[in-house]
């Protein structure tokens, strides 16, 4: 076969490093210094080489000079950075007691029996309890324009729907309004604080705190940047986010709102206790009357002003969660750990074991809807954003692995209760922190398989101070 002498296959490229990657069954296209033959990578395939290299410490993966090691490991890329001051390791994982430890079991290997047992323990669970869920589709003005806009083709359009009548639910709950942080979970590009500060730009003292664990791109925040309104992003994982420690929230003293659409699995329960749990500071010896309380009288929300100052702030005081609106999705990738519903599981008799099945089975809501011939892969990425098209099934989500035990239609519908079972636990905990609750379909099915959004304000005439204690 005839070939390029220098093609980076049969031979290296001119100016490029001599050394063959076998991996990729071709030459390193590194460029090389000056008279050298091997880049500084592979500078030890030469017999010329003068300094010995050896794996970075920090990184196997690449090579260092060892006299240069010191050096290097102060710049690596792949040093540890400092952790920011709101970072707090698992604070709002939840417990991980040995004896809640569970055996994975996947529903594949249980027999009809086990699996008929585990729907009547599901069934027995959820008697009593709400499981028909309202339609209450609503759009609100702030999209009347793009929704109009032809040229959105029909992925645009489903998001849009979706963050009208997120917003129009919200507007419903007198949760669009002033003098409040919002603080959006697994924001992405954070396209819902963007039509939330859209739907209040006539409001005063209104900022976002956009929380997302991974680097994203076209980000809409830079088109917020000369607005009246702070959006600030902070790049951590939920799990670890300590909220009175953020610098938005510790200088504006203001109630917050939790907002999230599509917050996949466990960073909803994440995101709940990061609201909820810890909120307090550690020297919290303040007289009651001198704490910000929020009144639920008459029209009182809109005339709360923010603290007049930051002193003492530091420690983190305690947040005022005015509300909340979560788009709900993938329930199974629940866990046991993180969930809050714990407590409300056991009164039920159900434990982890019950937990880990439901939350398998909770995908065959989904999973009847989708073509059976799909490759449909888990990723590893525990706590998706809300940016992502689709919400990967796992493999064993897809109707062919139960060999016929149950048709599609009953296996949808079994689903859908163990969704309901594992929101149930969530409305609960809220419930115990003093929030009226309600679980409504934002959308149709067409538009999103995830249609549920999860909403809470709080009770009427409740103390907030009383009702956000650690429990």
């Amino acid at each position: 076969m005839e070939g390029s002498v220098a093609d980076g296959v049969l031979a290296p490229l001119s100016g490029r490093c001599a050394f063959y990657v076998a991996k990729k069954k071709r030459y390193c296209k590194m460029i090389v210094g000056s008279g050298k033959t091997f880049c500084g990578e592979h500078a030890n395939a030469g017999e010329d080489s003068e300094k010995k290299r050896i794996p970075c410490p920090l990184d196997p993966k690449h090579t260092v000079y060892e006299d240069n090691l010191a050096k290097h490991l102060k710049k690596c890329n792949s040093k540890e950075k400092p952790k920011p001051i709101y970072y707090v390791k698992d604070i709002n994982a939840g417990s991980a007691s040995e004896d809640e430890t569970i055996e994975e079991i996947t529903i594949a290997e249980r027999s009809k029996e086990e699996l008929d047992e585990l729907i009547v323990k599901l069934k027995t669970a959820l008697k009593g309890l709400n499981t028909k869920l309202v339609e209450n589709t609503l759009s609100h003005s702030a999209l009347h324009e793009p929704l109009n806009d032809p040229k959105n083709g029909d992925s645009a359009f489903k998001h849009l729907k979706q963050q009208a009548s997120i917003l129009g639910n919200m507007e419903v709950l007198e949760l669009l309004s002033p003098n409040r942080c919002y603080i959006e979970f697994g924001a992405g590009k954070g396209k819902l604080s963007h039509w939330i500060h859209i739907a209040l730009k006539a409001a005063e003292n209104v900022h976002f705190l956009l929380v997302e664990r991974s680097s994203t791109r076209f980000k809409v925040d830079g088109k917020h940047k000369n607005a009246d309104s702070t959006f600030d992003r902070l790049q951590v994982d939920i799990q670890h986010l300590d909220l009175r420690k953020a610098p938005l929230l510790r200088e504006k003293g203001l109630p917050v709102i939790g907002v999230g659409k599509h917050l996949c699995g466990a960073a909803t329960d994440l995101a709940l206790r990061c609201l909820f749990e810890h909120n307090c500071s550690d020297e919290d010896d303040e007289p009651p009357t001198k704490r910000v309380k929020l009144h639920h009288n008459e029209g009182a929300c809109d005339d709360i002003k923010p603290v007049p100052s930051t002193k003492g702030r530091e420690i983190g005081k305690k947040l005022i969660v005015s509300g909340l609106a979560i788009a709900l999705c993938c329930h199974h990738r629940c866990d046991w750990r993180h969930y809050v519903g714990k407590e409300f599981f056991r009164q039920k008799g159900l434990g982890p074991e019950e937990f880990a099945a439901f939350q398998r089975m909770s995908s065959w809501a989904t999973c009847g809807m989708r073509k059976f011939g799909s490759k449909i892969t888990e990723k590893p990425n525990e706590h998706k954003t809300n940016d992502e098209e689709e919400h990967e099934m796992s493999e064993e989500a897809l109707p062919d692995t139960l060999n016929g035990l149950m048709s599609v239609e009953d296996r949808e519908q079994i689903g859908r209760l163990c969704k309901r079972l594992i929101d149930h636990g969530r409305l609960y905990y809220l419930q115990q922190k003093g929030f009226e609750t309600s679980l409504k379909y934002y959308t149709s099915r067409d538009v999103s398989l995830e249609n549920v959004l999860l909403t809470a304000v709080p009770k009427a005439n409740q103390n907030r101070d009383e009702s956000q204690q650690p429990s």
